[in-house]
């Protein structure tokens, strides 16, 4: 009995260990302003987080953000003027991405 409490405790502890680091990014959304696929970057103007009918994606806050998207999955290929999802790790200044997301052209193939 004490053997199986302590196998389940121990499953739970590693399932929760497992898990955490899948919930460690952040996520920016903005314009695409130059996808440099030999340099292996994006550069966007992020957005903030109020949509509207005028700006259903966010109002452009005129930061730009640069990711290192060299071992990042890519969705549909970014062209500049798409809007893009990035989830992204953050160490010091750089921000490497995880996945990019085609907002854009994914709204279009769902018409």
């Amino acid at each position: 009995m004490k053997k199986k409490i302590i196998l389940i405790v121990a499953s739970l502890i590693l399932t929760m260990a497992l898990a955490l680091p899948a919930t460690a990014a952040d996520v920016a959304q903005g314009k695409c302003l130059i996808y440099d696929q030999s340099n292996k970057t994006i550069s966007i103007e992020e957005y903030d987080v109020s949509s509207s009918k005028e700006h259903p994606y966010g109002k452009p806050t005129g930061k730009q953000m640069l990711f290192n998207v060299a071992n990042a999955l890519i969705g549909i290929t970014p062209d500049p003027g798409d809007v893009l999802r990035i989830a992204y790790t953050t160490e010091g200044q750089d921000k490497t991405a995880i996945r990019v997301m085609n907002v854009t052209k994914q709204d279009l193939m769902k018409k």
